[in-house]
């Protein structure tokens, strides 16, 4: 019999909140958090709005000193973390040759690079800081954490741009299905809203640019929709067999059911049409829970509001689905928090498996032009309550990864 995979923490940090419980209650009364960027100065920038975290203290784990060490993008997988694994209440060193970390990054230490470029040109080389390999690496949280807690199992890092999350969680999910550990500390991590990283994507055209109006800039699946928010932060779960959970009488909190991926092989930026490679995702996930389409009531989307993307995802739904796209419902998280890139993966695994459990369906907002092409069921504007068992979470990122995740209510 196969292993079956059950998740016992939830850790996030967004900008709705430092942990799961506010970032699920902001979610749920369908509130925005994306404001004018307080970071830096914005001045000179065509996009001056983004869902940056707010107020986060990690001093709990990490001192002011390591704290200066790390990137930011560490400080979030941390807190995100060990909020995780106090959840969980799984003692890591109890079990540490069995528990591994997979924490992906799609860009990894983007401002330390910032800091550091800056240094360079104005001071010289020789005042270029001995931490900044370790700072911008973007497998610097994965080994961070496993320091942290002494996790000795697999440990490595993901980079597959915006699915980088999915496929972390998905690769630790098949590395407990395969025996090589017994539990693992899983999900994303991103700081990308630097000055560099705001220009660069708004420079190619991927960012709204409705700064006038921030609450209202991300609108998945809306007609009059102009491109991604950027968003930041980080979502990790932990991911135990089964029989572990059990013997130490840990909460369930779902279950991994199934993972797909799959490459578009089509463009770097723009998804291949039809969203014929999110099929293919979508069916190897499918096919590894066992599940039927119909079986599927919910779908965290990729969502990312720019026009290309929800087409291209509603078109890819619709053809695996067929039918019954009508009749299960799909939301974005993306629409309050903005797009989190390489954290993006982590946060919604874990938004699915919140609406699993409570049975609440996290809502669209912003959706009030329905945009023709986009005609399922987004669950527009205000949460729902619906008693759901099986989920599906989808991630799509530049370069053309697709990763989907497949989820279902805990009931023994």
């Amino acid at each position: 019999m196969a292993t079956r995979v059950v998740v016992t923490g939830i850790g996030l940090v967004t900008c709705l909140g430092n942990d799961t419980a506010s970032t699920w209650t902001n979610i749920l009364a369908g509130k925005s958090g994306i404001r004018p960027i307080a970071s830096f100065d914005t001045t000179a920038h065509k996009v001056t709005i983004a869902g940056e975290v707010r107020g986060l203290d990690v001093t709990r784990y990490m001192d002011r000193k390591e704290q200066r060490r790390n990137d930011i993008v560490v400080t979030f997988a941390v807190k995100a973390a060990m909020e995780a694994l106090d959840q969980s209440g799984l003692d890591v060193r109890a079990h540490q040759d069995d528990v591994g970390v997979i924490i992906g990054s799609g860009v990894g230490g983007l401002q330390s690079m910032h800091e550091q470029f800056e240094i360079l040109f104005s001071k010289g080389p020789d005042r270029i800081s001995p931490f900044f390999i370790y700072q911008q690496i973007p497998d610097a949280a994965t080994g961070y954490v496993a320091i942290m807690t002494g996790a000795r199992g697999p440990n490595y890092a993901i980079v597959s741009a915006c699915a980088s999350a999915a496929n972390s969680i998905g690769e630790a999910y098949e590395i407990i299905r395969r025996g090589d550990a017994r539990a693992m500390i899983a999900g994303g991590a991103e700081h990308a809203i630097t000055p560099i990283g705001i220009a660069s994507f708004a420079n190619m055209q991927a960012l709204s640019r409705r700064n006038a109006e921030p609450e209202l800039a991300s609108r998945p699946f809306d007609a009059e929709r102009d491109g991604f928010v950027m968003g930041e932060g980080a979502g990790v779960l932990i991911l135990e067999d089964l029989e572990l959970a059990q013997a130490r009488g840990a909460t369930i909190l779902g279950e991994i059911t199934g993972y797909g991926a799959s490459a578009d092989a089509y463009h770097i930026t723009e998804p291949a049409p039809g969203g014929i490679g999110l099929q293919l995702a979508i069916r190897r996930a499918m096919e590894k829970s066992g599940m039927k389409p119909t079986d599927v009531q919910y779908i965290n989307a990729h969502g990312t509001s720019t026009p290309l993307n929800d087409r291209t995802e509603t078109a890819a739904i619709k053809s695996y689905f067929g039918d019954h796209a009508y009749r299960l419902a799909m939301s974005s998280t993306k629409s309050m928090i903005g797009h989190t890139l390489g954290a993006a993966g982590g946060i919604e695994a874990a938004v699915t498996l919140l609406a699993l459990r409570e049975g609440i369906l996290p809502p669209t907002i912003n959706l009030e032009h329905p945009d023709p092409d986009c005609d399922l069921d987004y669950v527009p504007n205000v949460a729902r309550k619906a008693s759901i068992d099986f989920a599906l979470s989808n991630n799509m990122g530049f370069g053309g990864h697709n990763a989907v995740l497949a989820m279902r209510k805990y009931t023994g």
